[in-house]
C-alpha cells in the first residue's frame, strides 16, 4: 500500500511539473518600451492576439537599452523597441534575427504653452534645443537609456550642446513619469507623441515643436537567435511577430486612436 502511494505521488508530481512545462511554452515574454505601453497600444493589440492564438504575452515595458539588454541575457522571447542604431547593433552582434519595422509615430518637443524659448519658430529639432539651453528654462530628460533619450542625446550633439546646462534634469523615468515631472516643473522635454496624447488630459503643457525626418520614430520588432538562446520560446515570438505586420493588427494599429487623434501608422511592407 506505502508502495501504491509513494507511485501514486510521482506521479501526481509528474504530471504537475509536465502541465507547469506546457504552461509556460505558451507564456511570450515581450520586452518593449514604455510607449508602447502608456500609449494604450498594446491593450489595444495584444487580447485580440491573445485570443486567436492561445499565447499569453508577458509585456515587460522598459526603456529600450533595458529591452535590449535584457534580450541580450536570453531573459525574454522578443523584443520591439524603437532606436534604430541599437537595433542594428543588436542584429550585428547575433543576438537578434528578422528585425520587421511595423510601426512609426514621431517625437514632439513640449513645453510650457507660452513657449518661454521661443522654440515655434525654429527650423529644426536641433535650433530648438539650442534655444532651450540658452534660454535658462528647464529640460526634463528620461535619462534612462530608452529610445526617447537616446534620440534627444542625437538632438543635443547635432545642436552642439553639451546636456549639462544649468535647469537640465535626468530623472530616469518611463515617459508618463517624465512627463509628469516636466509639467510640474514647467520645463520642456522630449516625447513621443503617442504618450503625450495620452497623457494630455493631465498636462499643461503644448507641442513647441514638431516635424521633419530627426524627430521619425519608427518602431520595429525582432526575434532572438536561437543559437544563442535555444530555450526561449523561439515559436511564440515568431507567432506574435508574423500576426503583427499580418492585415488585421496593421489595420488595428491604424485605427487606433486617442481623444480622436491617431497615434501611430502601421508601415509593414513585404
Amino acid at each position: 500500500m506505502l508502495k501504491l502511494k509513494s507511485i501514486l505521488s510521482l506521479a501526481i508530481i509528474a504530471s504537475a511539473l509536465t502541465l507547469t512545462s506546457a504552461q509556460a511554452e505558451e507564456i511570450i515574454k515581450l520586452a518593449t518600451t514604455t510607449s508602447t505601453e502608456n500609449s494604450g497600444l498594446l491593450n489595444h493589440l495584444l487580447p485580440k492576439f491573445e485570443q486567436e492564438s492561445g499565447y499569453k504575452v508577458q509585456v515587460i515595458a522598459t526603456g529600450t537599452g533595458k529591452a535590449l539588454k535584457l534580450a541580450r541575457q536570453g531573459d525574454v522571447d522578443v523584443v520591439m523597441t524603437h532606436a534604430p542604431a541599437a537595433e542594428a547593433k543588436f542584429v550585428n552582434e547575433g543576438y537578434g534575427m528578422m528585425p520587421r519595422g511595423i510601426m512609426e509615430n514621431d517625437f514632439v518637443i513640449l513645453g510650457p504653452k507660452n513657449d518661454p524659448a521661443k522654440i515655434r519658430s525654429s527650423k529644426t529639432a536641433e535650433e530648438a534645443f539650442a534655444k532651450i539651453a540658452d534660454s535658462g528654462v528647464g529640460f526634463v530628460s528620461r535619462g534612462d537609456n530608452s529610445g526617447t533619450n537616446m534620440k534627444e542625446l542625437i538632438i543635443w550633439k547635432g545642436a552642439k550642446v553639451e546636456p549639462t546646462f544649468n535647469g537640465y534634469r535626468a530623472v530616469g523615468q518611463g515617459m508618463g513619469k517624465t512627463l509628469l515631472m516636466a509639467n510640474e516643473l514647467q520645463a520642456y522635454t522630449l516625447s513621443d507623441r503617442g504618450t503625450f496624447v495620452a497623457y494630455k488630459a493631465k498636462l499643461d503643457l503644448a507641442v513647441d515643436y514638431d516635424g521633419g525626418k530627426t524627430l521619425a520614430n519608427p518602431y520595429q520588432i525582432m526575434l532572438i537567435n536561437p543559437e544563442k538562446y535555444p530555450d526561449l520560446n523561439h515559436k511564440g515570438a515568431k507567432a506574435l511577430s508574423d500576426w503583427l505586420i499580418g492585415n488585421e493588427a496593421q489595420g488595428m494599429i491604424n485605427s487606433y486612436t486617442v481623444q480622436g487623434e491617431q497615434l501611430f501608422k502601421a508601415t509593414y511592407s513585404e
